[in-house]
């Protein structure tokens, strides 16, 4: 099992022919570096598909899903980067409405 200690969504799209060392090199771009137990999450234009690559302290995992339907919910571009709780990265995955999962929805005023 790969540990994943936190989770960053970039909202620029990703050339989903890119491999490992491309991607590797947006997260460089965009998040400064590739840390430890760190998931890095890109889509493409469409937001059909998503790649995660995740650096696990030894090398580089590379990972492609793509949704038969529908589309991941995924940020407009404008602010480069989001971090991701663990229960938003489940529902993410799954191309379910992550931004209400976790603290984002807690309800604060009635």
């Amino acid at each position: 099992m790969i540990r994943i200690q936190a989770a960053w969504l970039a909202t620029a799209p990703l050339d989903m022919r890119a491999g490992t060392d491309t991607a590797l090199a947006r997260v460089v771009t965009v998040f400064g570096a590739a840390h430890p137990h760190h998931a890095y999450l890109f889509a493409n234009k469409r937001a059909n598909r998503i790649k995660v690559l995740v650096h696990d302290g030894i090398g580089i995992w590379l990972a492609a899903r793509r949704l038969n339907r529908g589309k991941f919910i995924w940020p407009a571009p404008g602010n480069e980067e989001w971090q991701l709780e663990s229960d938003q990265l489940q529902a993410l995955v799954l191309g379910l409405p992550w931004q209400r999962m976790g603290s984002a929805g807690i309800i604060t005023v009635v």
